[in-house]
């Protein structure tokens, strides 16, 4: 598959729709773009320099998550290879096929409309640069290994490996301006989809944490290299001791 762009989504729940935009918004120092939809349930984040690449879905029902679209030239034509590939359609429109992975994780297939130049990171008071950067797809474990093969022969991706078994990493060609991750749990209730949620990367961890407490976030829990936090939305994502202009891991 030859994969022009990569977008992430925040699915927020209607009654937070608000208050997570416009949390991230300040997050990402974007601003925001005209509403789309019959409902005006879509926005863009548009960064201050380069193309844009997180936009916003307003969500009826259920608590909301992450999804990621992928930005093709022959949306039909990868539709049907993605469904011989073990995903299963869901939805289609001209320019749109909505696809579910073996694992249970939601995804697009979108055209390109040209985007190229990806977004630079943040400088902050505080001394840390961040980018808003990656999309974990978070899998329940007997799925795992099913999961990471589809994703690897639906983008021709590398593998990267990592220091956590827990962890596989793919690597898209530089000029995405996503890194993508996949995680296995360590437990999932039984008939648990996979899901996904978006990690940002900063040079200064504590720095970064602190910033987005202040912005409205909590804090959840603390790893070695990475936080756990909670957007006003409700939805769980996580900084990450990477390298922004890299995205890969600062040394220790």
């Amino acid at each position: 598959m030859a994969i022009r762009w990569t977008t992430a989504f925040w699915d927020l729940p209607a009654e937070d729709f608000e208050s997570g935009v416009a949390f991230w918004l300040k997050v990402t120092d974007s601003t925001l773009s005209q509403r789309r939809g019959p409902e005006g349930e879509f926005a863009t984040l548009v960064p201050a320099e380069g193309d844009a690449f997180l936009r916003a879905q307003r969500v009826r029902e259920g608590k909301g998550g992450n999804h990621l679209d992928l930005h093709v030239d022959d949306v039909e034509g990868e539709a049907e290879r993605a469904v011989e590939l073990g995903a299963a359609e869901v939805y289609r429109e001209p320019g749109l096929v909505v696809l579910r992975s073996p694992g249970g994780f939601v995804f697009c297939l979108v055209g390109h409309h040209g985007e190229r130049a990806v977004p630079p990171p943040l400088d902050w008071p505080g001394g840390q640069r961040s980018r808003t950067d990656q999309l974990c797809v978070d899998i329940p474990p007997q799925a795992f290994d099913h999961e990471l093969v589809f994703w690897q022969s639906l983008t021709g991706w590398p593998q990267r490996p990592t220091d956590a078994r827990e962890f596989r990493r793919l690597l898209p060609p530089p000029e995405l301006p996503l890194q993508f991750l996949l995680q296995r749990l360590d437990l999932a209730e039984q008939g648990r989809s996979a899901s996904a949620h978006i990690d940002l990367s900063c040079t200064d961890l504590d720095a970064e944490t602190e910033r987005h407490v202040g912005l409205g976030a909590e804090a959840v829990r603390r790893h070695h290299w990475w936080q756990v936090m909670r957007d006003p939305a409700g939805l769980e994502y996580c900084i990450t001791a990477r390298n922004p202009d890299t995205g890969l891991p600062n040394p220790v």
